[in-house]
């Protein structure tokens, strides 16, 4: 029998017992996690259910068996009391939590670097970054260490990173997904996604931990779909628009690979044209503003008092807050909170965080507009393929600009995927977006579905 773990989890489950998958996927990790870092806690040989497909979690989002995390030292040693909404899902579906996986420090980066536990390293090529924030998860799934895990999003954590592993990515619709348990970022942006070998294997998982959830008061009414059920159906007369602002100078080999990906949905006998969304060029700057303010509020419950890292040098209150904080939180934390925290000061509130709340405004009406036209958008993934770990560690702009196609979605709140579409000469994943309007995700899975088929890049794995 081939590698359990280079099969679809579905053709898995006929070939092993529930112990045996498990099994693999714990041998695997042991193999592989020390020269890729995917993940901070492994679970031990008794981890296992009555399916038992093997998943990950990402270490942002709170289990009982387990420690969370966040990658920060501020929470090293924190088990939850309760479990995440997704993961009590997956468990009553009969899936086995294997391990906890890295991410960039309270998922605040786009390389895996600003972890307290170390950088995740690309299966690809290990002197790259694995993607951001959810890179631990991203690297696990390509390295086939596990066939699924769940990673988060605020501004494309769980797509940028599965580009650059080459793997799938989803961000479901806001609220698709039940935020309870994911420890907070962004509230209003923030949500759980998924990463597998697949399309077809996203779409079953969708359908497992979507849904609504009385402890997410954003979480939607609306019914679970069938995501499954058109991924075979192909792209014919179904319309895609290419979003002419994103890409209007995009050059090189991203350039060649994306008109190479558009050639094939046409070929399929879909309709590819322009398509405009005025304001997407904006996108970057509403989100760092928006995210880091809310992050700034958010992180303001890590005090040393009620949980976390408690400093043992302060003698009054307020030195107990300074240096806990201090001590706990990473460089990247840190920037984040006082950038938040200046957006949303006295004097400024208007002037940056209530106008780029009105020009996230009309980005969606812009998404709403292009949507009355088209079925899907279209961009590549990501910039650029993995860069060099340290190349922009120390050049926070060019590194929050690796967002740059992957915010808008959240901004706005629609679905959007992350499939292969290729490798560069250096042999790194390339990897094309598809959004979709509100709670399209069924349409979506069967979009990629078929540029999926069309290529079967997901056969390909990295050699470890």
């Amino acid at each position: 029998m081939s590698d359990p773990l280079s099969l679809p989890f579905t053709e898995a489950r006929r070939q092993l017992s529930a112990r045996e998958y498990v099994g693999a996927s714990l041998r695997a990790i042991g193999e592989h996690n020390a020269k890729l870092n995917a993940f901070i806690h492994v679970a031990g040989e008794g981890a296992g259910g009555p399916l038992s497909v093997p998943i990950a979690i990402k270490d942002n989002i709170v289990t009982r068996d387990m420690p969370t995390t966040c990658g920060s030292q501020i929470l090293a040693k924190f088990v939850s009391p309760f479990e995440a909404t997704a993961v009590s899902r997956l468990r009553a579906a009969g899936w086995s939590i294997v391990g906890k996986t890295n991410l960039d420090e309270f998922a605040m980066g786009s390389s895996t670097e600003h972890s307290a536990f170390g950088p995740v390293r690309n299966p690809w090529n290990t002197a790259r970054v694995a993607g951001g924030s959810s890179g631990g998860s991203a690297a696990a799934v390509a390295a086939r260490m596990v066939p699924a895990a769940l990673g988060s999003e605020t501004g494309g954590s769980v797509r940028q990173p599965a580009a650059f592993c080459g793997v799938v990515g989803l961000k479901p619709t806001y609220g698709r997904v039940s935020r309870s348990g994911l420890v907070a970022f962004a509230s209003g942006l923030d949500q759980i996604g998924i990463i597998t070998k697949t399309v077809r294997e996203c779409a079953e998982l969708l359908g497992v931990i979507g849904g609504h959830d009385p402890l997410d008061s954003t979480s939607s009414a609306q019914a679970v779909d069938d995501y499954g059920a058109d991924v075979d159906r192909g792209v014919r007369g179904l319309r895609f628009g290419v979003v002419s602002e994103a890409v209007e100078k995009l050059e090189g080999e991203v350039r060649t690979n994306f008109d190479a990906a558009l050639e094939i949905l046409r070929r399929g006998g879909a309709v590819v044209e322009p398509a405009s969304v005025p304001t997407i060029g904006h996108a970057i700057a509403i989100y760092y503003i928006v995210a880091n303010a809310e992050a700034s509020a958010n992180l303001a419950r890590f005090d040393g008092v009620r949980y976390g890292h408690r400093s043992a040098r302060g003698k009054t209150l307020r030195d107990l807050y300074f240096d806990s904080r201090g001590e706990g939180f990473g460089a990247e934390v840190k920037r984040r909170i006082m950038l938040g925290t200046f957006a949303l000061s006295s004097g400024y509130y208007e002037a940056y965080y209530g106008r780029a709340q009105a020009v996230r405004a009309r980005l969606r009406a812009d998404f709403d507009a292009a949507f009355q036209r088209f079925d899907f958008l279209l961009t590549p993934t990501t910039p650029e393929v993995a860069f060099p770990i340290g190349a922009k560690t120390d050049d926070p702009l060019s590194m929050y600009l690796s967002d740059i196609f992957t915010a808008p979605a959240n901004l706005v709140g629609i679905p959007a995927l992350a499939v292969p579409s290729g490798f560069s000469r250096e042999g790194l994943p390339l990897s094309l977006q598809i959004m979709a309007p509100h709670f399209a995700e069924r349409a979506l899975f069967r979009a990629a579905a078929f540029f999926e088929k069309e290529t079967n890049y997901w056969r390909r794995a990295p050699k470890l």
